[in-house]
């Protein structure tokens, strides 16, 4: 089938008041314009609405990436930041909106943003910038964002991000860790709560999927898989001063 008539008859079933994940007309154009297929291996599939697995992250659901793009409110010519590029789509659906010089996006992980470049260039939006960094670190050499969009759980918003958010700037991310809601902060404060929502933990160096280990004995795997088991994930680490 033609994906063009499988992408608009993803987009109305977004739209439908069963779902009601795109609420706007622009929103639901950038949705309409975006070749899902290019980031997605499988072409029916890539409208299916449920999420993936590759490369050890989760390609996010489309109502989950359209929850996510109409919080953030992206207004023409404004400068987003996305931190966890994935594979590239929610980036994609964001430069629809305000052009792709202007989207900005970085992952912990080498093989995402390798993928990522490969999917947008693919898709027609290689202007989008794509840039392995850790994600509580931010972009610094490009900002003030007007928006940024972390795609990763948090219990709270890493400082770098909030230094690095315009004055009047809006930030959408998962809060908490079991249970965690889609929040916007707007002046370093949680303005909205946007309803339930289940990510990943933002993950710190080290975690991703591809770090080289060095081999270890027997003994210590014992001693690792025991820590592992009883130790929290990245930014479930509550303990840990972010700041």
């Amino acid at each position: 089938m033609d994906p063009a008539v499988l992408r608009d008859d993803m987009v109305d079933s977004l739209e439908h008041e069963s779902k009601g994940c795109v609420r706007t007309t622009r929103v639901s154009a950038a949705m309409r314009a975006v070749p899902r297929e290019a980031f997605v291996p499988e072409e029916r599939g890539a409208y299916a609405d449920r999420p993936f697995e590759r490369f050890g992250t989760r390609v996010l659901a489309p109502s989950t990436a359209a929850r996510l793009v109409e919080a953030l409110e992206v207004e023409a010519d404004d400068s987003v930041l996305v931190v966890g590029a994935g594979v590239g789509y929610t980036a994609a659906v964001l430069a629809e909106l305000t052009g792709q010089r202007n989207v900005h996006a970085v992952d912990i992980t080498r093989r995402l943003v390798v993928d990522a470049r490969r999917n947008l260039a693919e898709a027609g939006y290689d202007g989008v910038l794509v840039d392995r960094r850790d994600g509580a670190d931010g972009l610094p050499e490009y900002a003030p964002y007007d928006r940024i969009l972390l795609e990763a759980a948090a219990i709270s918003p890493p400082a770098a991000l909030l230094d690095q958010l315009a004055d009047d700037g809006r930030l959408v991310m998962p809060q908490g860790t079991g249970e965690q809601t889609l929040v916007v902060v707007e002046g370093g404060e949680v303005v909205e709560r946007l309803g339930g929502v289940a990510f990943r933990p933002m993950l710190v160096e080290g975690e991703q999927a591809d770090t080289v280990e060095r081999n270890r004995t027997r003994r210590e795997d014992r001693e690792f898989a025991r820590r592992d088991a009883q130790a929290r994930t990245g930014w479930e680490q509550d303990w840990i001063e972010w700041d």
